[in-house]
């Protein structure tokens, strides 16, 4: 039975939501199709104080989701060539948010790979491997169609959501984040062990 997470679960610390985002289920539904997959690997970015946190400048148009209240989705375009996807954690007006890195597929494996294969040059459109789906958070947005247009989404209602499924990671491990240049000596990277992740390591 699944159960979607509410708005406290995202209302802690950040850290601690960290931990507890792994192997919950990252859910989207599009004209009645449902895609989902576990979350894997995820990081934290949190408050002014973190360079590598979007709020390090301060309150911007483009980090407006970040003040807000938790359990919003914070969707942004990366150097201009990937989608992102968050969950706002912590109260509102303290910019925080978890990072979705990873997924193993769990529901909607064919349109999946539909979507991903039109995002591949025709060259490379050789057969994606299910693990492989999601795997990376620019894939995974791909995969589950996501984008800018759920950019403030509410998490705990609609079709983009995350979800309690009942699995529970035998082992988590914590990690430098990566990806990024500057903040990196913070080990506020989290993968659930022996699963495929996006990077170095785990």
């Amino acid at each position: 039975m699944s159960v979607v997470l509410p708005v406290s679960f995202y209302d802690r610390p950040t850290l601690e939501v960290l931990d507890d985002i792994i192997g919950k289920v990252l859910v989207h539904e599009v004209r009645g199709v449902r895609t989902a997959g576990a979350i894997v690997e995820a990081e934290a970015y949190v408050g002014e104080s973190d360079p590598a946190c979007h709020a390090a400048p301060g309150p911007t148009p483009r980090n407006q989701p970040l003040y807000g209240p938790p359990g919003l989705a914070y969707v942004y375009f990366n150097y201009g060539m990937h989608h992102l996807v968050n969950a706002v954690t912590e109260a509102k007006g303290a910019p925080a948010a978890v990072l979705i890195r990873a997924l193993e597929p769990l529901e909607g494996l064919g349109g999946m790979r539909r979507r991903r294969l039109r995002q591949r040059a025709p060259e490379s459109s050789r057969a994606i491997k299910d693990h492989d789906l999601c795997r990376g958070p620019g894939n995974l947005t791909v995969a589950l169609g996501i984008d800018l247009r759920q950019n403030m989404a509410d998490l705990t209602s609609g079709p983009l959501a995350i979800e309690d499924h009942g699995l529970r990671p035998d082992r988590l491990a914590r990690s430098r984040r990566i990806g990024i240049r500057v903040g990196t000596e913070r080990d506020w990277r989290c993968c659930w062990v022996g699963k495929k992740v996006s990077g170095r390591g785990m």
